[in-house]
């Protein structure tokens, strides 16, 4: 096992499944600790507790709606009470309710920013005071290449996701001082579960843009929050990085 982060507790929402639950594994490969959060896959959540279990690390899942602001404050209590602390915090927690503007409820745009960008500002500022406490820690919210460029018919997922690199750079800028650092990562075409649910004309097309002429997976993404999180980045804040085979540039 990699020591790059023995001894540091991670705190990552929705990590059941797809980015959430290839940052625990490869965090967990490299001596974290891990606490995630979910909200419905019950099974799935236990099954990740005892795979993560397995490289000798501790681990414990959370069923909690991080947007509501007592629960994620909650949670944060929890993890710290149990694992003695808290260094890392990954806001990775997302939802898409997509639809052109003309057809969009009031119900589609309020649940994906709540889920997408009220969730990052509870958590965070229920994790700042343990990290303010101990004068360090990486918070890493897990961002869009949407929400740097926009894409129509997810104006309300896009919002949340540009939401959270303006966020980002605000808190880089007050926590800095305390040793706190405050970074943002903006996945592009990336296969999970929720781009696998595109036929395979459209997963084509996308490709196609993509510069490096392949989807993303799940572990180039988790290595770019490993990067993040460890002192590998020690001098790096407010920064929002791209993981998006050339997308964006």
């Amino acid at each position: 096992m990699n020591t790059l982060l023995a001894h540091q507790t991670c705190l990552i929402t929705g990590a059941s499944r797809g980015i959430g639950k290839g940052i625990a594994e490869l965090f967990a490969k490299y001596g974290c600790n891990i606490a995630f959060t979910y909200r419905h896959s019950v099974d799935s959540a236990l099954e990740l507790e005892h795979a993560l279990q397995q490289f000798g690390i501790k681990a414990k899942g959370y069923q909690s709606d991080c947007s509501r602001f007592e629960e994620a404050e909650n949670v944060v209590n929890q993890v710290v009470n149990d694992f003695g602390g808290l260094n890392i915090l990954i806001n990775n927690a997302g939802i898409t309710k997509d639809g052109l503007l003309l057809r969009m409820t009031e119900a589609q745009w309020d649940e994906v920013l709540n889920t997408n960008l009220k969730s990052v500002f509870a958590l965070t500022k229920a994790a700042q005071k343990p990290m303010l406490k101990a004068k360090h820690g990486s918070i890493i919210n897990i961002s869009s290449f949407v929400g740097v460029r926009g894409n129509a018919g997810q104006s309300n997922y896009a919002a949340s996701k540009a939401g959270i690199i303006g966020f980002t750079k605000s808190i880089a800028q007050e926590l800095g001082s305390r040793n706190i650092r405050c970074n943002a990562i903006a996945p592009g075409f990336i296969a999970t579960e929720m781009t696998g649910a595109l036929n395979a004309e459209m997963t084509q097309q996308w490709i196609e843009q993509i510069p490096l002429k392949r989807s993303g997976t799940v572990n180039d993404v988790a290595q770019a929050c490993l990067f993040l999180a460890s002192d590998l980045s020690s001098y790096i804040t407010g920064q929002c990085l791209s993981v998006c085979g050339g997308m964006l540039t």
